[in-house]
């Protein structure tokens, strides 16, 4: 399943021409024909949140956000901060780690002021309206530079606890903070401000600092069905900075892993369903790991699959990944899934002393004809470790939109009544189908055939434990089997082509910079290992790209 469908989301919190509808406004619906063709598809079809061809964009631009008001808050302290200023950082903090960026800190050559000011100079620069525009930031967090202020103060106080400390981040634009709209790049949530969600908290409680959102397919890219991935009503069309109109972003994170990727932030956070991390940090030729379900909370983040759905670090290295992944974790009494994870922890730790101890790993026999693959294969046997050659179980994944269906039907509505702002009134997926049609040309471009999916679909209660328990019993079987019949650590794959079986079988998989295409296509390879095994996934991925270092930054942006 080489393209697998890839959900995430992000925010929105710019102040934004209002074009909600008189309440008498005519119904112009222009893609009523999707409701009345829809035939509810509860196989195993996933072409619906797939990989489409690339193609022409219907909207480019965002209609919502204004630029002059997103840096009205910034225009002064900006002012102060010349091309000189820019310049001279460039060389500290483009494409560094954390440590480094830390350790530059500590020796008196950078400030967390000047590390803010920095990244929203580029985010200035590059992501809007102009020839290199990205459209990957839909909000920024107006109170960012006063944040980092006092964080050169703490530090001078010997305040820092983390080593994320100070280091501004961005969010996919599902995840609530409460400085920013969360709009899941909806124009229904154009003001949906709420509180911060519990990984938010997290990272505010050791430090962080929230620049803003980052773009994302609308409604993770469970939405409508016939669109390219990027795309939200509220945001924009998210562009690949490694070819803007000929490269896909990915999705639904798309625009956590083109920011990432154009160093407009430390790091971002992402969400995944089914490969909705591991899409667009491959895409972009970043870090994205996507955690074991439960181990990272999902309380106050716009859903699609209860089941299915977690959150994860997208960053320009594993080091830098390990230490998000450390300042996120945490056990959640409000998320049924939750997991403790102590032993496991800090996730940053030792990674310096990583290397293979005959670690033995599967590759898939027919992706081997993928040069760079195997070509990373071989760096992985340099470095020690054992290659096992498999065959990819035939083994499908029955009903799996009809999971995500049910899960969100109910999910979202749980969303709403909890975590959203009360003053939406939005009860139901059908309300939001309601809203999209009053202003169809706008909220809705490439219409909304999968939100009329969920709302045609039902279950009883046991039908769909079953569906569940068939799903995440089949994915669990693609891997255990292999893994148990060679004694296998980890299984190697590219890109999100087996996301969708990591997903139900809610097993942690991590993606890192393998290389690119002779077209200049970034690819990943990716390690998929057992449940909980994400100390070992960052070590091993550590070990690898130490030894290949094949990221490059992308060349318009550097």
């Amino acid at each position: 399943m080489r393209y697998m469908l890839y959900f995430v989301i992000v925010m929105t919190a710019m102040s934004c021409k209002d074009t909600k509808p008189a309440d008498n406004a005519p119904i112009i619906d222009a893609s009523q024909t999707e409701v009345d063709n829809l035939q509810v598809d509860n196989s195993s079809d996933l072409s619906a949140i797939s990989t489409k061809t690339f193609r022409e964009f219907k909207v480019l631009d965002s209609k919502y956000i204004n630029i002059d008001e997103l840096w009205k808050p910034f225009n002064e302290e900006l002012d102060s901060f010349s091309e000189e200023d820019y310049s001279a950082l460039e060389r500290l903090i483009l494409e560094q780690n954390i440590p480094t960026l830390q350790n530059h800190i500590r020796e008196g050559r950078l400030s967390y002021e000047a590390l803010t000011k920095f990244y929203l100079y580029r985010i200035r620069q590059f992501d809007r309206e102009n020839e290199l525009s990205l459209n990957a930031v839909i909000a920024l967090n107006a109170n960012v530079i006063i944040e980092a202020k006092q964080k050169d103060r703490d530090f001078n106080n010997n305040k820092t606890l983390h080593p994320i400390f100070g280091m501004p981040i961005l969010l996919k634009d599902n995840i609530n903070a409460k400085s920013m709209p969360t709009t899941a790049g909806a124009l229904a949530l154009k003001n949906n401000t709420t509180g911060d969600a519990f990984i938010v908290n997290q990272l505010k409680s050791k430090g962080a600092l929230i620049l803003g959102k980052a773009n994302l397919s609308e409604w993770a890219y469970f939405f409508c069905g016939d669109c390219p991935s990027g795309y939200s009503a509220i945001g924009g069309q998210t562009l690949n900075p490694y070819g803007r109109k000929t490269i896909d972003t990915g999705g639904s994170s798309s625009g956590s892993g083109v920011a990432v990727a154009a160093n407009f932030c430390v790091a971002a956070i992402g969400s995944e369903t089914a490969g909705s991390i591991l899409s667009p940090a491959s895409q972009n030729s970043v870090v994205g790991l996507k955690p074991t379900v439960g181990l990272v909370s999902r309380s106050g983040i716009i859903p699609i699959s209860s089941t299915l759905d977690t959150a994860g670090p997208i960053t320009k290295n594993v080091t830098d990944n390990a230490i998000v992944l450390d300042a996120i974790y945490g056990k959640d009494v409000n998320d049924a899934k939750a997991i403790n994870n102590e032993l496991k922890r800090p996730y940053f730790k030792a990674l310096h002393d990583a290397g293979f101890n005959g670690e033995r790993f599967g590759v898939f026999e027919s992706l081997l004809e993928n040069k760079l693959y195997s070509d990373a294969v071989a760096i992985l046997k340099q470095k020690g470790a054992t290659i096992i050659e498999i065959k990819a179980l035939d083994i499908e994944l029955p009903e799996f939109i009809r999971l995500l269906n049910l899960d969100m039907k109910a999910d979202l509505v749980s969303y709403f009544e909890t975590y959203g702002n009360v003053e939406a009134k939005y009860k139901s997926i059908e309300d939001i189908i309601a809203f999209n049609k009053r202003d169809s040309l706008n909220a809705m471009p490439y219409g909304q055939q999968l939100f009329y999916g969920i709302s045609k679909d039902s279950s009883s209660n046991s039908e769909f434990l079953t569906l569940k328990k068939t799903l995440k019993a089949n994915g669990k079987r693609f891997f255990d089997q292999p893994m148990n019949t060679h004694n296998l650590d980890a299984i190697l794959s590219i890109n999100n082509y087996h996301a969708a079986e990591a997903a139900v079988a809610e097993y942690p998989a991590i993606t890192v910079p393998m290389g690119y295409t002779e077209t200049g296509e970034p690819e990943g390879l990716t390690f998929v290992g057992m449940r909980l095994n994400e100390k070992q996934l960052l070590e091993w991925a550590y070990v690898y790209e130490q030894a290949s270092k094949m990221r490059n930054m992308p060349k318009n942006y550097n």
